[in-house]
């Protein structure tokens, strides 16, 4: 397995950097050049899907310029880690979830490699889009260092980068979605058509809009994002020992 993760920044403090990779692509240039790092005695590759600093918006990740980026380093796995509000009610802050479904209500992002361009035009299979050998061994990951997690759920994608409406939130849990965030679309889709095998490890920041009482504020989705770091850093850690 030649694996990369995506995520942000704070994902890294307990890591060393190797190298890192000046990667041009046909679509322009990735959010950040990607590093290498040192996970015990493993390198693996780490890329900052809103850039470093953080400043991107989810609107305007360069998703596919990242996956070649990654494709171009031969990478075979994504671990995507994720920030999501929770839909469902018993989804606390601080939850983890390995989604298995999404539901994409993104709009205008460049979303596919097939653009009518020199690239041969495909329709790629998307019944599943978490169903490869990596999701099941993240879930092995995660119990493996001691941590509980949610196996399985619909991961819902919006615009941004504003947080949705309690309305909004309502018609997601109609429509069948457990959490909520802004950047698993169309990066998954984009992995699927790389043939690179994704699977994403979901952090719930906050409960949905209107599911509690009072505001969504940034200062208490960064608190509790802080407090799940070190149990990510488990499990990918966790991961890389697995046979």
């Amino acid at each position: 397995m030649k694996l990369a993760i995506i995520g942000g920044t704070g994902a890294l403090d307990s890591w060393s950097q190797v190298e890192r990779a000046a990667i041009t692509t046909p679509f322009g240039a990735p959010s950040d050049k990607p590093r290498r790092i040192e996970i015990g005695e493993h390198l693996v590759w780490f890329l900052a899907r809103h850039g470093d600093p953080h400043r991107i918006p989810p609107h305007r990740v360069n998703y596919r310029a990242n996956i070649q980026a990654l494709r171009t380093l031969g990478i075979d796995s994504i671990l995507a880690l994720n920030a999501v509000g929770g839909v469902r009610a018993d989804l606390e802050a601080g939850s983890l979830l390995v989604p298995d479904q999404i539901l994409d209500y993104t709009w205008g992002r460049a979303h596919t490699f097939s653009d009518g361009g020199s690239a041969p035009l495909r329709h790629i299979d998307f019944t599943h889009p978490y169903e490869g050998p990596l999701r099941r061994r993240l879930l092995d990951a995660v119990r493996a260092a001691g941590e509980e997690v949610v196996d399985g759920g619909c991961h819902a994608v919006t615009q941004g980068p504003r947080l949705e409406t309690a309305a909004e939130v309502k018609r997601l849990a109609r429509d069948g979605a457990d959490v909520v965030g802004m950047t698993a679309m169309p990066e998954a889709a984009l992995a699927r058509e790389a043939g690179i095998d994704y699977a994403s490890l979901c952090m719930v920041a906050n409960a949905g809009a209107g599911l509690e009482d009072g505001p969504i504020t940034e200062d208490d989705i960064h608190v509790v994002l802080k407090g799940c770091m070190h149990r990510v850093r488990s499990v990918v850690e966790a991961l890389m020992q697995l046979p």
